[in-house]
């Protein structure tokens, strides 16, 4: 702990929003920033009533002692934590790293490909083949210009970026997958690719390298509960058996991937989250009455 941690949690240090349901917390944890390796992921509790979440580290500082997270607030406790986690507000409980850390292995040549929010964990995986020596493609996809973050972060580490938008506002008009056919046709001698975004994002990038036996490395976010491998609620199908996500994961061979169970089974808790988005609503609009 430094001279600045004088109180009980994990100081958020600085916050940027980069748009009105994402952003960015950097918090204070020395050890945690000392241990981080890319692809690995923390578990939060922003309150002692809180929901535990998992949350992939975007970024981590050994010498300022921080890691960075990158939030998307689509629920309850994502929400939350927007409206709450300021900059001197505290998490009461942060865990980690968890997970097994991405293999960087010795390729020579690597596709990094981001699609919105998995824009900020793909970071780490860029910079970290960057420094190994590999010649490293980046292919960010966001949905407008309005979106975009972090380009300057991976101009920095990459050797060539391709940005790609679904309304062609900033880039090439399309998504990632379109990206991947410009890189795998300017340099089919890519050895690896790694995907991390939504569901239906991951399955279009592993089919878009199958045909060419690129290895392709996706990171998975299926419901979890503990994080230790105990309770099974992120198991994950793949050809050759069920895996649990948080300790034999979260990146896996995306060729390998069931991504339509994983993608039903994203769906078996939403009649569940959207009662507490709308008690969360409620008590949001209680608040703003009370004078």
């Amino acid at each position: 702990m430094t001279s600045k941690d004088t109180g009980p949690g994990y100081e958020v240090v600085a916050r940027q929003d980069f748009s009105d349901v994402t952003f960015l917390l950097e918090i204070r944890h020395p050890m945690l920033a000392k241990a981080a390796r890319p692809g690995q992921f923390v578990i939060v509790m922003s309150h002692d009533q809180g929901e535990r979440i998992p949350l992939t580290i975007a970024d981590f500082d050994r010498d300022k002692g921080t890691i960075t997270l990158v939030i998307q607030a689509v629920g309850k406790t994502t929400r939350e934590m927007q409206r709450d986690c300021q900059v001197g507000s505290r998490l009461v409980a942060l865990v980690g790293p968890m997970g097994i850390p991405s293999h960087i292995g010795e390729a020579r040549k690597v596709l990094c490909v981001g699609g919105g929010l998995g824009v900020a964990p793909v970071y780490p995986q860029a910079r970290a083949y960057k420094e190994s020596g590999a010649y490293v493609i980046g292919v960010l996809g966001f949905r407008t210009r309005d979106l975009v973050f972090w380009e300057d972060k991976f101009r920095a580490c990459c050797d060539e970026l391709i940005l790609c938008t679904d309304d062609g506002s900033a880039g090439i008009k399309g998504l990632v997958t379109e990206g991947i056919r410009q890189a795998i046709e300017k340099h089919p001698d890519i050895d690896e690719c790694v995907a991390i975004g939504p569901p239906v994002m991951m399955k279009g990038c592993a089919e878009a390298t199958r045909p060419h036996r690129i290895h392709t490395i996706v990171s998975l976010n299926p419901v979890m509960v503990d994080g230790t491998g105990m309770c099974g609620g992120c198991r994950v199908k793949l050809t050759n058996g069920v895996k649990f996500a948080c300790v034999d994961g979260p990146d896996f061979d995306g060729h390998m991937v069931d991504f339509d169970d994983l993608m039903f089974r994203l769906q078996r808790y939403k009649a569940t989250e959207h009662e507490a988005m709308e008690r969360f609503n409620e008590s949001c609009r209680l608040r703003s009455q009370i004078p």
